[in-house]
């Protein structure tokens, strides 16, 4: 949708048109509240400013709706399509690829207890394996970090889809 749809969208449906982009209530609210934005430059600072910092809390609520990288969404809601979209250089029928991301992840689901969550999009799978190998290295709360900013990166490039200038 263009920012000027956006804008004129009552309060309750501005913020179910960017829930795909991150779903945590109160960054969907802070960025929904604060319209009109007259450029899109100024949606995007909003939607930035509005993702620092996050609790704990939020984190683990928005990985709850992340696959593991290198695995499709199943369905047909925004956000499966927006994560299907984000990973198309991870091939499904690269067969070594896939291995190496199902030992990986779950390396770190048994380190961290949680998804390892990277913005793929833009990436190759040996950037994403790499940074992977990388990460299992961290220790929890430099990891909790990390997981934080690709939140961000995340939700600012898929917001930048939903919201168009």
């Amino acid at each position: 949708m263009h920012l000027i749809e956006f804008n004129s969208l009552p309060r309750p449906e501005a913020v179910e048109a960017i829930r795909p982009a991150l779903d945590i209530p109160r960054w969907l609210e802070a960025v929904a509240d604060a319209r009109p934005y007259w450029h899109h430059d100024a949606l995007l600072g909003r939607a930035r400013d509005a993702a620092r910092p996050f609790s704990d809390e939020e984190i683990d609520r928005a990985l709850s709706h992340h696959p593991r990288i290198g695995e499709r969404p199943q369905g047909d809601s925004a956000e499966a399509g927006l994560s299907r979209a984000e990973q198309p250089a991870v091939d499904p029928s690269d067969t070594e690829v896939q291995r190496r991301l199902r030992e990986g992840n779950r390396a770190y689901e048994e380190k961290f207890g949680q998804v390892f969550l990277i913005r793929a999009a833009g990436r190759t799978p040996e950037e994403i394996l790499q940074q992977l190998s990388e990460r299992l290295q961290h220790d929890t709360g430099t990891e909790r970090t990390v997981v934080a900013d690709q939140l961000r990166e995340i939700a600012l490039l898929r917001l930048e889809g939903l919201v168009t200038p």
